[in-house]
């Protein structure tokens, strides 16, 4: 195998693709190519012949056996991670898949530990370990950054944000904790709201003080409440809007159907709500692959149980712990959170020391979940903020 060319400089793609009619697979899609290696257009010549799980796992699968063919490894490795993700979690497929994309990661791009670049540490919690990347800057550091993904996260594909983080003078702690990546996969650890535990091992374990934690997606709660429980964490920045996860989840419903649901939570209609997700998962596919895959990563029996455990996740009662500075950054096309819940954030965030919020947009090639189509705005917009909070 030849592997990665450590001597070039980072670049991240821009670009924003439709690929698909179906919101969730075409955001994943332009996932497979911007955060993950995959080629445009290849990717995009199976795009359209998706339309379940089996449909996208079959296409991702024979994406790999072509890239390992032609013996191009990046793009295998895209495609074997991502064919894992859609694999429902009950089936021993998904186990192996996800440690051959891992296994294919780190020898392609073992360069960069064997010469001590970057650095793997297992930080022990609760019986297991927390997997730990850390790069540190060359020169004097301008501070220390704790980097964690979110609901469905793989910590592999924020290597190079967090290569590009130390290149710009950073310190930074890459990390997984319980629900995400190897930590679920590997370890069967699940979801924890109180996110402050796991960062807490983290910051422990290396002796940190004064830091800026950076979460993405579902991380955009999870930092913030990190943040609120542990004031070593100086500044905080929401890689997405994420006041109150149950929110986030019904937010793209009709709001009859939140009302619904809602109140079949406060009055304790368990099979209710269970029939009615039932029905939703019939029709509609994000909603089948979430809420299973969510009873999983949370250790909830049916979709009423997953509910109850995810209405955990909000700043909702905690936010005016929050008194360091905070940027929150969204994106106006995201599919996933409407952009109305903005405002519900920052009413929240009331006690921050100092607030941003920056909404980016599809002018940036920005506009989709986590601003997929532009990283290299997003981390520069976070590069400059916190230079001017220290």
């Amino acid at each position: 195998m030849k592997k990665y060319d450590i001597s070039q400089k980072i670049n991240f793609k821009t670009g924003t693709y439709e690929l698909n009619s179906d919101a969730n697979f075409n955001y994943q899609l332009n996932r497979v190519i911007m955060w993950d290696g995959g080629d445009a257009d290849e990717v995009a010549a199976v795009s359209h012949s998706i339309r379940t799980s089996s449909d996208w796992v079959n296409a991702m699968e024979k994406l790999a056996e072509k890239a390992h063919a032609d013996g191009r490894t990046e793009n295998e490795i895209a495609y074997l991670r991502m064919s894992e993700f859609f694999i429902y979690d009950t089936d021993p497929k998904k186990k192996q898949r996800y440690e051959e994309a891992r296994e294919l990661f780190y020898e392609y791009y073992s360069d960069y530990f064997d010469k001590g670049i970057v650095k793997r540490y297992e930080v022990p919690y609760e019986g297991g370990y927390l997997p730990v990347m850390v790069t540190k800057t060359n020169g004097r550091s301008k501070g220390n950054i704790l980097l964690h993904g979110g609901n469905d996260s793989y910590f592999e594909e924020l290597f190079f944000p967090m290569l590009y983080l130390a290149e710009n003078g950073f310190d930074v702690y890459l990390y997984e904790g319980p629900g995400q990546g190897g930590v679920l996969r590997l370890q069967n650890m699940k979801f924890t709201h109180k996110w402050e535990r796991p960062t807490k091992a983290v910051l422990n374990f290396f002796k940190l003080k004064d830091v800026t934690i950076v979460g993405a997606s579902l991380g955009g709660y999870l930092a913030p409440r990190a943040a609120a429980f542990d004031k070593r964490i100086k500044r905080v920045v929401g890689w997405s809007i994420f006041p109150d996860f149950f929110d986030v989840v019904i937010c793209d419903h009709p709001k009859p159907v939140r009302d619904i649901i809602d109140f079949m939570f406060r009055m304790g209609m368990d099979s209710a709500m269970n029939k009615l997700y039932t029905k939703m998962m019939e029709k509609e596919e994000i909603v089948k692959w979430n809420l299973l895959h969510g009873m999983y990563a949370y250790d909830a029996k049916t979709p009423s149980d997953y509910v109850r455990k995810i209405r955990k996740f909000t700043l909702k009662g905690i936010a005016d712990r929050i008194d360091q500075d905070v940027l929150i950054i969204g994106a106006n096309k995201d599919h996933f959170i409407m952009p109305y819940l903005f405002h519900e954030e920052y009413d929240m965030l009331q006690n921050a020391r100092s607030l941003t919020l920056r909404l980016l947009t599809d002018k940036q090639d920005a506009g989709a979940h986590c601003n997929v189509g532009n990283s290299k705005l997003v981390l520069d917009s976070i590069i400059k903020w916190i230079e001017c909070c220290t």
